[in-house]
């Protein structure tokens, strides 16, 4: 990832409305939710969440697939690791024992060893 793409990935997530969008997003994955599952969890109006969708998807961060007569969006995880790696590719000068509390810091909150962040994830946006 180049700095205008980093810029453009940074500015998608910059809204409230979209950073809600993206944080659902998040927490289901590869498999994503509809369109409609998404405005109805976020109570968001369908015209509102289809410019949240375009503005994500071309950062760069979230992809599309038809299932039938539903639109699945879920986030692109090649977008967000590029994105992240991007910002930490300089870390401490490469001196892993100083950036190894910050990598230590994600892992727990996005993939806890026990399952039980999943099932907390899932809760939490979806209130």
């Amino acid at each position: 990832m180049d700095m205008s793409n980093a810029i453009t990935a940074l500015g998608a997530l910059a809204q409230e409305g979209r950073l809600r969008v993206f944080r659902l997003l998040m927490a289901y994955g590869p498999e994503g939710l509809p369109a409609g599952e998404v405005a109805r969890r976020l109570d968001v109006a369908h015209n509102t969440l289809s410019s949240q969708f375009a503005v994500l998807s071309q950062a760069g961060l979230l992809q599309s697939r038809r299932a039938g007569r539903s639109i699945i969006y879920s986030v692109d995880l090649s977008g967000m690791r590029g994105l992240l790696g991007y910002l930490v590719q300089d870390c401490c000068q490469g001196r892993a024992e100083v950036c190894g509390p910050l990598l230590d810091a994600a892992i727990p909150v996005c993939c806890p060893s026990d399952g039980a962040g999943q099932e907390n994830a899932h809760e939490k946006t979806a209130h």
